[in-house]
């Protein structure tokens, strides 16, 4: 069992910058892929980035490129997504997870380990 927490979320002005994070326990990650997804009310969760197990591999939804950088690093068992540029249709609850293979996934059913979520606040 993985145990996902995320932390770094708050409110911020549009064009500003956050970081989050996710740590992972209770089993090494360092061969799974990861992923950071987010949803906003009323609407269904959806891909952000996603990193393959050796960070060889990175994949970032269209809206996000060139904004948002994901990273990770296995020897501390966590993951990061570094969001500058952020814009109030970036406001959502970002949510770290694992997939129990090598290789990315873009789909929520790709993963099977979730955290409980962050909250991003972008305010124009």
């Amino acid at each position: 069992q993985v145990l996902l927490v995320e932390s770094g979320g708050g409110l911020v002005q549009a064009g500003g910058s956050l970081r989050l994070s996710c740590t992972a326990s209770g089993r090494t990650i360092s061969s799974y892929a990861m992923g950071w997804f987010r949803q906003a009310p009323g609407k269904e969760r959806e891909f952000v980035a996603a990193i393959s197990w050796s960070g060889g591999r990175t994949l970032y939804q269209d809206s996000v490129k060139g904004r948002f950088t994901i990273s990770r690093d296995n020897a501390k068992n966590t993951v990061s997504l570094q969001m500058n540029s952020l814009k109030p249709e970036d406001t959502a609850v970002y949510y770290c997870a694992a997939r129990t293979r090598t290789t990315v996934a873009v789909t929520t059913t790709g993963y099977e380990y979730w955290g409980q979520g962050t909250q991003v606040t972008v305010s124009s």
